[in-house]
């Protein structure tokens, strides 16, 4: 099954070789391509791509609010969309995924990575680096996160979630992959997927990024882990 990827991306060269080097692998598609975030947004609507790869510092319109109307809560049907960006930017990679980003990666990744990272999001996972995950989500929580929150020990929002299901929501929080929840917890990695399925459902969540997000939000985990 081929991967059909639009690239928005201000920077020609950049741009350039982002289509150069996926046209290049087996499986990916470049449908499209857009130097601003309308051009990005109309593009999108028009091709309806599997993954949307955004940089957030792009003109006329941002890659945040781009997302957001690609992929925000109002979405009748959300897509898919990568945000690439640099450490310097935490706090705008915070409100992308807050806006529906399903991931991120740094632009100096390497290729591959980039490959890797559009073809986890096209499978319906999330991509997230554990510990830029825990810098990132965490320096920014506190800011964004109601006071009374805090105080709470198992906040309202995910009260219908078993106490095993909370601690596996806290550790997906921290930063911890499927495999190291599975190591601190002493399960298998099925078990603990189960779980994270079972957090998705119960609190409609589209995704892993969005369960960091709820988690900190809520004051369930604190930014200092």
């Amino acid at each position: 099954m081929t991967v059909r990827v639009l690239v928005c991306e201000d920077q020609e060269l950049v741009r350039a070789g982002y289509v150069t080097i996926l046209s290049a692998q087996p499986g990916l598609e470049v449908v499209g391509e857009a130097a601003d975030g309308r051009a990005g947004v109309e593009a999108a609507l028009r091709l309806r791509p599997d993954v949307v790869v955004m940089d957030i510092r792009l003109p006329v319109l941002d890659g945040i609010e781009a997302t957001r109307q690609l992929a925000g809560p109002d979405v009748a049907e959300p897509m898919k969309v990568l945000v690439v960006t640099t450490f310097n930017l935490d706090e705008y990679v915070y409100e992308a995924l807050r806006a529906g980003a399903s991931g991120f990666l740094l632009k100096d990744a390497p290729p591959r990575e980039l490959v890797d990272g559009i073809r986890t999001v096209a499978a319906g996972e999330s991509l997230l680096a554990p510990a830029v995950t825990r810098r990132l989500v965490g320096r920014f929580a506190d800011r964004i996160r109601p006071a009374a929150a805090r105080a709470t020990a198992v906040p309202d929002a995910v009260s219908a979630l078993a106490p095993r299901e909370i601690e596996v929501l806290r550790l997906i929080a921290e930063g911890l992959s499927n495999a190291e929840i599975a190591d601190r917890m002493v399960l298998s990695r099925e078990t603990v997927k189960t779980y994270v399925s079972r957090i998705l459902t119960k609190l409609d969540l589209r995704d892993r990024v969005q369960a960091v997000v709820l988690a900190h939000r809520v004051g369930l985990v604190t930014s200092d882990g």
